[in-house]
Order: structure tokens, then sequence, then C-alpha cells
């Protein structure tokens, strides 16, 4: 009679670094310390990274509870690997200011093509009210 395998093998170690992606877009890289059946996670030593274009900055979050139906992604990080990035580190500042530039410039095209589709006689339903249904 063989032993029953052990159901914590399949979990991820939690001693490895991970990175989960958020239904939101936001992206966690932290030691998980704690998953349950619903996805549920528990990180430490968590940074919330931002990426633009070819750059990207952490800011420092500390430990960080996500509820499971939040999580889009959840994978564990090749420390070996993960310098071999063509991404260049910036300052904390200089991400946020480089994010709201794009999210003006998003919106200023945005603006645009519902203009353009007004003038051409076309309603166009405003994102905010779709998450309704």
């Amino acid at each position: 009679a063989g032993a029953a395998a052990d159901p914590l093998r399949s979990l991820p170690s939690l001693a490895e670094k991970h990175l989960v992606l958020l239904r939101d877009g936001r992206t966690l890289i932290g030691f998980l310390r704690s998953i349950d059946q619903f996805a549920n996670l528990v990180l430490h030593q968590t940074v919330e990274r931002i990426h633009v274009g070819a750059k990207y900055g952490d800011i420092p979050r500390g430990i960080f509870v996500v509820r499971g139906e939040n999580v889009v992604l959840l994978g564990e990080i090749d420390l070996e690997k993960e310098s071999d990035t063509p991404l260049q580190q910036v300052s904390i500042e200089e991400i946020l200011e480089q994010q709201r530039l794009e999210q003006q410039a998003k919106h200023e095209s945005e603006r645009l093509k519902v203009q353009a589709l007004k003038e051409r006689g076309l309603a166009v339903p405003r994102a905010d009210t779709l998450d309704e249904y």
C-alpha cells in the first residue's frame, strides 16, 4: 500500500518570489506566504511594478492580501533570469510621471475617437457604464 499523495506538493513554493497580475491590470511581485482553494493570496515584501514602454518602476507595498477573484495570473519568478531583462528600472517618481502622461494621451485619443464617431452620427456607450451588466 503506497502513501497518499501529498496535496501540498502541487501548490506553489512558499519560499519563491512570485508575480501576480490583477484583474485591474496592476502587477505585484512578492514572496507568496499563503494561498487557499479560492486563490486568495498573501504576499510578503511586495512591490507594485509599473511598466511604461521599456521602463519600469517598483513601489514598495509590504504585506499584500489579494482576493482570488482579482487574480488573473500567478507565476513563479526564476531568480536566475530576473535580471536578464531589456527593461530599464527608473525611480518611482519618473515611472509615475510616465504613467500619467501615457494615461493622459490615451484619454485624449479616446476623446478624439468619440468626437469623430459623434460627427458621423454614431453613439458610443461610455466604458464605465458597461460594467453595470
